[in-house]
């Protein structure tokens, strides 16, 4: 039953009271837009639902100052003359500013409190990957019980199956919705929680009970009528159900008539729970909230479990579970099972619950468990499918038992939900890559407005560091985390999206609600100005977006349009690397390159200077570089009119860019600045960009050599700050890049000897949970990072095994897609052979497939086949046409 899944023989129930973080043990699963989180608690069991669009507003405005705009000049001319005391500087005279964006937040806590309460044993829970079922079993006085739940992704709702006891014994329980101040963090610190208003709310004939509640009306918030709801439909087989009154808790924030309504279900044989959470935004005004007896919402929510429990019925009249699982599980089943990863070794551990795993690898702290290897890897690909087709997965995933999260359970996007996608394409995946694409285009407004109020540019995007799902605005800004100046985030966050047209070529992507498509009639085209009305038009009516035309070729010029605007010929390098300043220099000279002015490399500021605000970034420099390559190859893709013209131009750009620079020691430096002394003592990698996201370190020997310096330069320092999994997952990434698989393996080793696992096999923020963050970036990074070091790709080249962990001798991974239209359907290795198979989508005259491991001998298609040498070691030239199989063998040299 475990082969495809985890379980646990602990469960920590989360009280009613009081609860600390006992959510996050809970397991979870979800559909990308709604979903849940489960204690498991035998007697006293809690399911958290979880909506992926809840967001508390905040009474922070929702635009950027004008004066912004006007002080770019300022910034460059003092970043120029090293003046790091210069602040930025507000209308009302500070020189902070940090809006908070709105927070993501949990819905409602549903408690089962079963009347009939013996002694447990035998107790087990679970997680199902193949069917996304959670469950629980445990046997007591009256008998074996079993529960199991799991969210939809065929009808966008959670159901839960309660039945009787093996030996027969009925169920007797109350169903009630725990109290919003009694939920974690629900009182700590958030004055604007207590604002909100709520009801409990079960109908006469107790066929649900429902939470709905009005957010705090803050003027200028697109949330000021708004609110949410969720609802869980009860059916009874073969007992009662009454509606019935708990005690009152007395809650301000609850403001029905009846404060605490429960259901009473009495000698059931068995109990489905039909649940759906959803938010409005026209829930009318908060003073007339307390009056309301009738909600749309709730309406609307009782309508569609009601579609499912009738559309799911037996030839009884029956609900039958098993018929509402079967979809779902075919479209889930579908997704986790493209990919299979195993890993020879720890045998003992295989099939062990999630607690034996994670003390297991506590004691080795020196290398990978294979057992916890292998079930990380398939609850990181899990997680990622549960949270993944609305949109990008939060900080959070999408899942959160408390109010007020860690950084509100944003999107952070200068690592965080970088990181977590890094698996998607790569990782054989489909919802997922809709769900990112419907996020970048949700907020695409947003980033053309930040590109036009940060630096006064036009037709350019930039991407903010955090946006909340809703708005995506550059809000949050001082010298410490200048982000309005972070000018990487649309190169790095289209690549995802490239990424993906490698993968599998153009794509007709449906145009959703969540796209918000209505405001990207001057954003979907690449001119200046936008798409005609009746372009629009037809765009709209189409009812998709093409991927090359309509999603690719217009963001990523924005995205080029952003660098080239940038460029001034006033700010420059001269022959010998220095920086200059010519006030109404028109163009460059031969040999001189643009100064990039102002810069951000995430959190860092060279030594000596005490500003983040700075020129020249090695991450802005390679961004550019990786971004304008992006739009040239797809311009030369699509071949529209007049697409030499804009190559042309780019590919100029591209000359002009600044040079990277080393250190003394050869190390790559984190700024191509003569001007500055390097700081290593940082856990950020942001320099590392050229090796990944970017690919350059792949077919450039020097600045490979050059990375890896850079890398051991930062492994000297032992960072106080250096708990974080974001950057040791970076780290991991990047190491793959670089060829360097016992570096992969330090990198992860740091969140799983720690405390970074909870028994859910869900991960934190940090090694020792000292910023009390639930978070998934590691559970997610982590995955993408076996992916990297067992197989690497980019347009015309495939090298497997490009980062093996010299301790893992034997394996296999399955299904893995390469980022040149080709699956590789099988690779496995042992300590004498690689063999691998490829399956091509499109028709390629040649590729390059290489071994990161010294080989001998090459048979193809059971043909020895002629190798051939560069300076990055020994390959093959393999045609490959479309939908043909080729299978590789590799014999390798002594390991």
């Amino acid at each position: 039953m475990y082969d495809k899944g985890n379980y646990s023989r602990t469960y920590t129930e989360v009280p009613s009271s009081d609860p600390g973080r006992a959510w996050r043990e809970g397991m979870v699963s979800g559909n990308g837009e709604n979903g849940y989180i489960m204690s498991g608690s035998p007697y006293t069991d809690s399911i958290i639902f979880q909506y992926m669009w809840f967001n508390f507003p905040s009474p922070d405005p929702r635009e950027i100052p004008e004066e912004l705009t006007g002080q770019l000049a300022d910034a460059r001319r003092n970043v120029f003359q090293l003046n790091d005391q210069w602040k930025i500087t507000h209308a009302d005279g500070r020189t902070r500013r940090r809006t908070f964006f709105y927070g993501y937040h949990p819905g409602h806590q549903l408690r089962l409190n079963m009347t009939n309460k013996g002694t447990v044993t035998e107790y087990e829970r679970w997680t199902n990957y193949e069917t996304a079922e959670t469950g629980v079993r445990y046997a007591d006085e009256f008998g074996e019980w079993i529960r199991t739940s799991f969210t939809s992704r065929e009808d966008n709702i959670s159901i839960m199956k309660i039945e009787r006891s093996s030996a027969g014994a009925k169920l007797n329980m109350t169903i009630s919705i725990d109290d919003i101040s009694s939920m974690y963090k629900a009182q700590d610190g958030m004055s604007e929680i207590t604002a909100l208003q709520y009801k409990k709310l079960v109908d006469p004939n107790a066929d649900y009970i429902a939470q709905v509640a009005h957010y705090p009306s803050y003027p200028g918030s697109e949330l000021i009528d708004g609110g949410y709801a969720g609802l869980t439909q009860v059916i009874v087989v073969n007992g009662s159900k009454k509606r019935v009154q708990l005690a009152d808790t007395n809650e301000p924030m609850n403001v029905g008539a009846v404060q605490n309504p429960a259901i009473e279900v009495v000698e059931a044989d068995a109990v489905y729970l039909i649940t759906q959470s959803n938010r409005a935004f026209d829930m009318g005004k908060i003073e007339d909230f307390a009056g309301m007896m009738q909600y749309a919402l709730v309406n609307e929510l009782l309508k569609n479990t009601n579609a499912v429990a009738e559309k799911y019925q037996d030839c009884s009249g029956q609900f039958d579970y098993d018929a509402a699982l079967a979809p779902h599980a075919v479209k889930h089943a579908a997704e986790f099972n493209a990919v299979r990863f195993t890993l020879e070794g720890d045998e003992d551990f295989k099939g062990s619950d999630n607690e034996t795993l994670i003390r297991a690898q506590k004691e080795s702290k020196s290398r990978i468990n294979h057992a916890f290897m292998e079930q990380i890897y398939n609850q990181g690909r899990y997680a990622l499918i549960c949270c993944s087709g609305s949109s990008a997965p939060r900080l959070y995933g999408m899942w959160t038992g408390e109010w007020n999260p860690g950084w509100r359970a944003i999107y952070t996007l200068d690592a965080n939900v970088n990181l977590q996608v890094s698996p998607m394409n790569t990782g054989h995946l489909t919802f997922a890559q809709l769900g990112y694409i419907a996020f970048f285009l949700r907020n695409t407004s947003d980033f053309e407005y930040n590109a036009r109020m940060s630096y006064g540019m036009h037709d350019a995007i930039q991407v903010s560091v955090n946006s909340d799902g809703d708005r995506g605005m550059q809000v949050e800004y001082d010298n410490a985390y200048p982000f309005q100046y972070w000018n990487a985030g649309a190169s790095w966050c289209l690549l995802p999206i490239f990424e993906y047209w490698q993968c599998y070529g153009n794509r007709q992507m449906p145009i959703q609600p969540n796209m918000r498509i209505q405001d990207l009639k001057k954003i979907l085209s690449v001119r200046d100005g936008g798409l005609t009305d009746e372009e629009f038009r037809r765009l709209v009516d189409k009812g998709y977006l093409d991927l090359e035309q309509d999603i690719l070729l217009p963001l990523l010029t924005k995205q080029a349009n952003f660098w080239e605007q940038l460029c001034t010929p006033e700010y420059y390098t001269d022959l010998s690397g220095h920086a200059c300043y010519e006030k109404g220099k028109t163009a460059l000279k031969p040999g001189e390159k643009y100064l990039l002015i102002p810069t951000y490399s995430p959190e860092n500021h060279p030594i000596g200077y005490n500003s983040t605000i700075t020129a020249n970034a090695t991450m802005d420099i390679s961004a550019a570089r990786d971004g304008l390559h992006m739009v040239i190859a797809i311009e030369k893709t699509i071949k529209r009119e007049g697409y030499e013209a804009a190559v042309a131009k780019w590919e100029a750009l591209l000359a002009l860019l600044p040079d990277y620079k080393v250190d003394k020691d050869g190390a790559l430096r984190e700024w191509a600045m003569n001007e500055y002394t390097e700081n290593n003592d940082h856990r950020h990698l942001s320099h590392l960009y050229p090796a990944w996201p970017a690919y350059e370190t792949q077919n450039n020997l020097e600045l490979r050599k050059a990375s890896i310096i850079a890398v051991e330069n930062r492994n000297q320092y032992n960072s106080t700050d250096a708990t974080a999994g974001h950057g040791w997952m970076h780290k991991a990434l990047v190491c793959a890049r670089l060829k360097d698989g016992d570096g992969v393996v330090s990198s992860l080793l740091p969140m799983m000897t720690d405390s970074g696992y909870y028994t859910s096999l869900m991960t934190d923020h940090d090694t020792n949970r000292r910023n009390d963050c639930y978070c998934t970036d590691t559970l997610f990074g982590t995955v993408g990072a076996v992916n990297e070091a067992l197989l690497f790709s980019n347009t015309g080249e495939i090298e497997v095994l490009p980062a093996l962990p010299s301790e893992w001798k034997s394996g296999s991974i399955n299904g893995l897609m390469a980022r040149t239209g080709v699956e590789v359907t099988e690779l496995f290795w042992d300590t004498n052979v690689v063999s691998f198979t490829l399956k091509s989508v499109s028709d390629h005259k040649e590729m390059k497939v290489k071994a990161g491991l010294p080989w001998i001998q090459g048979i193809v298609n059971d043909k020895e086949a002629e190798g051939y040498n560069d300076e990055f070691g020994k390959y093959l030239r393999i045609p490959l046409n479309a939908g043909m199989d080729v299978k590789v063998v590799i014999i390798l040299s002594n390991r």
